[in-house]
């Protein structure tokens, strides 16, 4: 598996700098069962406005259920589908859109959501697993495919798998996977006191 933690200018806990988004699959060996429940488990623990929690996941395991998978994978982008063709698992974060204790609508479904998907890649890479978020997919195919109510916001759908090693890395995957991780400083981003414009220093985080 290949191993690129995040180059971080202050030191953060390791299950954050370790999580990445890699796009190489090992197409031949499966999630577990039990793994699937656990990425299930540690987005069911994320905060949510109220403990509404108001997300809802639909797991497609290649292995488990071949056909059902496919018709998931069909409604990516094609850009999507040349990498996640390996993938074993699929899953489409969702979200119901109003509170259940009285039917009003809830504007923070998808920051909640959000929050539990973050938690499933976490957990995704405690289990030596890769998890790879999509927003290119076709959200009206993906509604037809599998009866998904009109209301149900659909906000993307997370590849799961185990990495290829590096040694089996084809010379495209390797350009791709193995190219350093990179983010905007913290003062693009973060802000003391007040609200700054961009590459503005006055109270910027350093």
């Amino acid at each position: 598996m290949i191993h690129k933690p995040a180059d971080t200018a202050h030191e953060i806990a390791p299950i954050i700098a370790n999580r990445w988004s890699g796009r190489a699959y090992d197409g031949n060996q499966p999630v577990s069962q039990q793994d699937i429940i656990k990425l299930c488990e540690a987005a069911r623990w994320a905060p949510s406005c109220s403990g509404e929690a108001p997300w809802r996941f639909v797991v497609w395991n290649k292995f488990e259920n071949a056909s059902a998978w496919q018709k998931a994978f069909d409604c990516l982008a094609e850009g999507n589908q040349h990498w996640a063709k390996n993938a074993p698992v699929l899953i489409l974060a969702a979200s119901e859109p109003n509170f259940s204790r009285n039917d009003s609508h809830n504007r923070w479904a998808g920051f909640d959501t959000g929050a539990a998907s973050v938690s499933l890649c976490l957990q995704a890479t405690a289990l030596g697993l890769v998890s790879h978020q999509m927003g290119g997919f076709a959200a009206d195919q993906l509604r037809a495919a599998f009866s998904i109510p009109e209301q149900i916001a659909l906000w993307s759908v997370i590849a799961i798998g185990h990495a290829l090693p590096e040694s089996a890395l084809s010379a495209e995957q390797a350009e791709r996977e193995l190219q350093p991780r990179q983010r905007r400083p913290l003062s693009d981003h973060f802000f003391s006191d007040e609200w700054h414009t961009h590459n503005s220093n006055t109270g910027d985080f350093k």
